[in-house]
């Protein structure tokens, strides 16, 4: 973990989205989602650069800071000090996504047993519960091809999300792109619950009810009065309680 504190070194604009990039880190972790070490959150610094904040290789999600995320390019390559390495091969997926979304304040990014569970099944997403619903919005899906080392798969990927803000990588997990770090996490709160959802409903070995289709034209009315119109930031101040509850050491 890093020693010493950003907060005086970056903007006041940078060091909040570091706050709250290390706080999804560490909801990410709590809520058993992470891979040990693997998969990313990455989030876009504000301003023309396309610079990006990302994890340090090598820590669990749980040990994330503020001032232990990297400064990143485009390319992967690190503009801010630190002991860590970046996945570079990891970002890939994260770069493609950001290189073609201009609103993808935050990309998120799963290995849960749920996730690749469901990204495994010829049918994907069933529209079997309310929390399908919102996913079933805007969901599209990515055919695996192996782990994501090379370029040359990023316009494949970039073409299969499109406009989604939900991706399912086929036989690999779970992603989501957000506006913002607390919408990120919103999304990706839903989508895992879909799918263990899915999971749990399947195991009962009876044939299942499904959403009627027309249902799916208002969910996006019905999410923004759920939430006041505030989307993810309407739940993101009662999870930073939680979190400082545990400890504010990811504020550090």
């Amino acid at each position: 973990m890093s020693s010493t504190s950003l907060k005086d070194q970056v903007s006041p604009e940078e060091w909040q989205l570091r706050v709250d990039l290390a706080a999804c880190y560490r909801l990410v972790a709590a809520y058993g989602w992470s891979d040990l070490i693997f998969t990313h959150i990455s989030a876009r610094i504000p301003g023309p650069e396309h610079h990006f904040l990302i994890n340090p290789y090598g820590m669990l999600f749980e040990e994330i800071t503020a001032s232990s995320l990297i400064k990143i390019d485009q390319n992967g390559e690190k503009l801010s000090e630190s002991p860590h390495p970046v996945n570079r091969a990891g970002f890939v997926i994260h770069s493609a996504v950001h290189a073609v979304r201009e609103d993808a304040g935050c990309v998120l990014h799963t290995h849960t047993r749920a996730g690749v569970g469901v990204s495994a099944q010829a049918g994907g997403v069933l529209p079997i519960s309310q929390q399908s619903t919102f996913v079933l919005a805007s969901l599209a899906y990515h055919t695996y091809e192996g782990v994501a080392l090379h370029d040359e798969e990023k316009p494949r990927l970039q073409a299969d999300l499109g406009t989604a803000n939900h991706l399912m990588l086929r036989n690999h997990g779970l992603l989501v792109v957000g506006s913002s770090i607390p919408e990120a996490f919103l999304l990706m709160y839903n989508f895992e619950s879909t799918c263990q959802i899915q999971l749990a409903a399947q195991s009962g070995g009876v044939a299942l009810t499904q959403v009627d289709p027309r249902i799916l034209d208002g969910v996006g009315h019905a999410m923004r009065t759920q939430t006041s119109g505030l989307g993810g930031a309407f739940a993101w101040p009662a999870l930073l309680r939680k979190l400082d509850r545990m400890g504010s050491d990811y504020r550090d």
